[in-house]
């Protein structure tokens, strides 16, 4: 006469609750990655009292010594006009500037106003008061 007990124990293990995790962390770190500036050269940002985070498309980048980038290619002053139309290509986007604090305005109002001509959102890049 064999006893057989009425609760078996199952030795299978669930991965359900282990790829929700994985899922989370894969969208946490891909929500994060949009928020680091991929600026290509290191720009000396001036302060505000409010440092808003943009979505970034497409980053402008000048120097203190007035070299240009966009995103991370670097190109000349004359160049940006036509790189900013390839990457915008009738979609209205965010243009961000990474404006050292050193440069003159006036290059501020020139890629601003590029940017503005080709339907985008233009934001200027600072950082907080410390």
């Amino acid at each position: 006469m064999a006893l057989q007990s009425k609760n078996k124990i199952e030795t299978s293990f669930s991965m359900s609750s282990m790829t929700d995790i994985i899922f989370l962390l894969l969208i946490f770190f891909m929500l994060t990655s949009s928020f680091i500036t991929p600026s290509g050269l290191p720009v000396n940002l001036p302060s505000s009292e409010s440092s808003d985070i943009v979505m970034q498309e497409v980053t402008v980048s000048i120097t203190k010594d007035l070299r240009f980038a966009v995103n991370d290619k670097q190109v000349n002053r004359d160049q940006v006009k036509a790189e900013l139309t390839s990457l915008l290509n009738e979609n209205k986007g965010y243009v961000v500037l990474h404006i050292d604090k050193e440069v003159p305005v006036e290059y501020l109002v020139e890629i601003g106003g590029i940017a503005a001509s080709l339907d985008a959102n233009v934001t200027i890049a600072t950082q907080p008061f410390k």
